[in-house]
């Protein structure tokens, strides 16, 4: 896997490839998705991944947009389509934890016209391979609980908030907040399934890996040092136990430059994560038969 800082040539598609673009954490960033959307209109990828954070935090906007995913983002998507006609690609989409859930309303009437596929919590099919989404990451220091649940139990790190004293976008049960886990939700999520040919787009990224590190370093509360490592274990236990064929991750801007990393391997399982904490796009590139040959451009 390359790290490409610059715009490269396009892809020489290899026979029977699958070509993909991965982004994750944009957070509203009106720059960076007019580079992704300039990319996809010259380099025509057939499917593009969205991992999450992609809205302003809050809902808000710096750019004067109310609000973003009907005034921008599915707007500037349509003008897409209508630009690349047959050439337009496959989009899947989640949220992560800095977007209202209150939102996802409007990218579930997106999925059901075509414009994109919205994919938190079930699974789509793209030939052979298995398409899984699924947004929700472990608990943060941050109010915002509606895209967070305990991992495999009722822990929380310090400094953390738990699910039940943070706040929601949404009515939820306090039932569903309290009992529910990560790692419930995906053992149901695959079942019995053979997840061989299976792409997981995450938004949280698996425990302790090169994907997960946050800059917490000597950082202590009541004398506790900090885990250093803020992914989910629900999530690593599933790659270890199930081997899929890639997963993909946002989340933890800084990891990439603390670890020097943006991919890990667990087995037979690639991981990468579109995750960065500079002003750029970081945009992963990579065919979907053969992940190995993913690189990663700064915009």
């Amino acid at each position: 896997m390359k790290n490409v800082n610059n715009y490269s040539e396009n892809f020489k598609k290899p026979n029977g490839s699958t070509n993909c673009f991965f982004v994750s954490d944009l957070h509203g960033r009106i720059d960076r998705f007019q580079k992704l959307f300039q990319t996809i209109e010259i380099e025509k990828p057939e499917i593009v991944f969205l991992g999450g954070d992609i809205l302003p935090k809050l809902q808000s906007s710096g750019n004067g947009i109310k609000d973003f995913i009907n005034d921008y983002l599915l707007k500037e998507l349509s003008y897409l389509r209508v630009k690349l006609k047959d050439s337009y690609p496959r989009i899947f989409v989640i949220l992560g934890n800095d977007d209202g859930q209150y939102y996802e309303k409007s990218l579930i009437k997106a999925s059901s016209e075509g414009l994109l596929d919205y994919i938190h919590n079930c699974k789509k099919q793209v030939g052979r391979w298995t398409i899984y989404g699924y947004s929700y990451v472990p608990p943060t220091p941050y109010r915002l609980k509606d895209w967070e649940r305990y991992d495999v139990s009722r822990y929380i790190d310090p400094g953390c908030i738990s699910p039940e004293e943070g706040e929601h976008s949404f009515p939820i049960s306090p039932n569903e907040v309290r009992y529910s886990t990560i790692q419930k939700d995906l053992n149901e999520l695959t079942g019995t399934e053979d997840l061989h040919d299976a792409v997981f787009l995450f938004h949280t990224p698996p425990y302790k890996s090169n994907l997960d590190r946050a800059a917490l370093d000597g950082q202590m509360i009541d004398h506790v040092p900090l885990d250093l490592h803020v992914g989910s274990i629900a999530v690593r236990r599933l790659v270890e136990a199930k081997q899929p064929h890639l997963t993909l991750h946002g989340h933890i801007h800084e990891s990439a430059k603390i670890t020097g990393a943006w991919q890990d391997r667990i087995g037979r399982t690639i991981m990468i994560s579109a995750a960065h904490d500079g002003p750029e796009l970081a945009l992963v590139k990579f065919y979907l038969e053969d992940p190995n040959s993913a690189t990663r451009e700064l915009l």
